[in-house]
């Protein structure tokens, strides 16, 4: 290991705080669970189906953690604008804390362009390569494994031009990786940003990765990623008869968790098909915690292509149910609401255009929109408030000309429920809104301290 770990500092795939961290040995935690690996029918839950209804699991922690393991991690020793802490380092920039588990084992790996180790951003299968890990095959989530393809997009099986390796498409049809896929597989990594919103479909694909792998007796390493909305738990807790690939679990809109911390919520609430336990290896993060800011060094989607955008989609994101334009076919995607009926309401005006591979048809495609620009709106408000601005929501509705058609279907599927669209043709103002949600979202908080990996 000494003489592998001298080869990494030399290719410069690991931060210097990594390397200096390397022979310290404080406490981590990584849960391994047992598995009853049964074997069922599961129906996939696709992307453009109607919304079906589901079992209602119970919210109780199951008991079968077999043991904690214990690996090295970092301490905090500087201060951070938000929050104690250094720069926080990612799971997967910590080579030294997981290349030797994987040593003598066939990997997949379930990655995209946000996958990436060091300061020269080079995508964790390509470094691991390098080392000689042995990895036999890629899944790739919505956008794909290089996040080249448009919203929604069909992302069809490959072979990647660099690597020669197989790509398994997890977006689609094809949401959960067969016991084919995984055939010859000893551990699975998964390592993608997320941006710690219910709808954004990174962590469906990670509750299918992990039913397939305690089905097929596979352990899962999670190569935690701070969460840049980690702050934020706020919003109706979904509703499991409205159930979708946008919205697996009975979870808020923003829930404040890591992918490593979301995944032991999935394991403990019994979220899996057959409540089966996925056994989890997960490498942490380092000088982290949730009041932190967070800066993307690569953006997690087409379509949340800045700083302002990734901050504001908790918020603005329900208008994808609604006639608005969210600013999809042009170059400030997230930032931007409007509508052509807005015409004397609002100056502000953008014009939707198709963009390949990012926004093929995207909605008012070629229309001239009137709206509100969130450019330049000061995000820290969001932050300091610790809720998200549901008053853009409420506020446009009352000024669109034709209530009876702001909403559409998809609105349902993303909030998780029909009451929110009842209550704004209703009337009710936000602080009835916000009533409305408890006791659901305090309870969810209490079961979410549970399975934190940061303060």
């Amino acid at each position: 290991m000494n003489k592998i770990f001298s080869f990494i500092i030399a290719l410069g795939l690991l931060s210097n705080a990594s390397a200096a961290q390397h022979k310290k040995t404080t406490k981590y935690t990584s849960t391994h669970t047992t598995s009853s690996h049964k074997t069922s029918s599961h129906k996939s839950v696709s992307h453009k189906s109607v919304s079906h209804k589901s079992a209602k699991h119970k919210t109780t922690v199951h008991t079968n953690v077999s043991h904690t393991t214990y690996l090295p991690t970092h301490r905090v020793t500087h201060l951070h604008h938000y929050g104690l802490g250094g720069n926080p380092i990612p799971g997967a920039d910590q080579t030294d804390q997981y290349l030797g588990y994987l040593q003598g084992k066939n990997i997949g790996m379930v990655v995209n362009q946000t996958s990436v180790i060091g300061k020269n951003l080079t995508p964790s299968p390509d470094s691991l390569l390098k080392l000689g890990v042995s990895i036999k095959k890629i899944f790739g989530p919505e956008h794909g494994f290089r996040g080249n393809n448009s919203d929604g997009a069909t992302v069809n099986n490959d072979v990647d031009s660099k690597t020669g390796l197989p790509i398994i498409s997890l977006y689609g049809k094809h949401n959960k990786p067969t016991a084919g896929d995984l055939k010859g597989i000893d551990l699975m990594i998964f390592d993608i940003q997320d941006v710690g919103a219910r709808f954004y479909t990174y962590i469906s694909t990670l509750h299918y990765v992990m039913e397939a792998c305690a089905e097929n007796n596979i352990e899962l390493m999670i190569l935690d990623r701070p969460n840049p909305n980690g702050y934020l738990v706020d919003g109706p807790v979904l509703d499991t008869a409205y159930r979708s690939f946008v919205g697996m679990h009975p979870v808020p809109i923003a829930h404040g968790m890591t992918i490593g911390e979301y995944a032991q919520m999935i394991n403990g609430e019994g979220w899996l098909n057959n409540h089966v336990q996925c056994k989890l290896k997960i490498i942490k993060v380092a000088n982290y915690n949730h009041k932190m800011g967070y800066e993307l060094p690569v953006y997690p989607s087409p379509n949340l292509n800045s700083q302002q955008s990734i901050a504001l989609y908790p918020s603005v994101c329900l208008f994808e149910g609604t006639v608005m334009s969210l600013g999809r076919g042009t170059d400030f995607p997230f930032t931007v609401v409007g509508h052509p009926g807005f015409k004397g309401t609002y100056k502000f005006t953008f014009t939707p255009v198709s963009m390949p591979g990012k926004s093929d048809n995207p909605p008012l495609k070629d229309r001239l929109c009137y709206g509100i620009d969130l450019q330049s709106y000061d995000t820290d408000l969001l932050r300091r408030s610790g809720k998200l601005n549901l008053n853009w929501l409420i506020t446009l509705y009352k000024n669109y000309p034709d209530q009876t058609h702001y909403f559409n279907a998809y609105f349902t599927k993303l909030v998780g429920n029909e009451t929110l669209r009842k209550q704004i043709e209703s009337g009710l103002s936000e602080r009835e809104i916000r009533q409305s949600w408890e006791p659901a979202l305090s309870v969810f908080k209490q079961t979410r301290e549970k399975y934190l990996l940061y303060q």
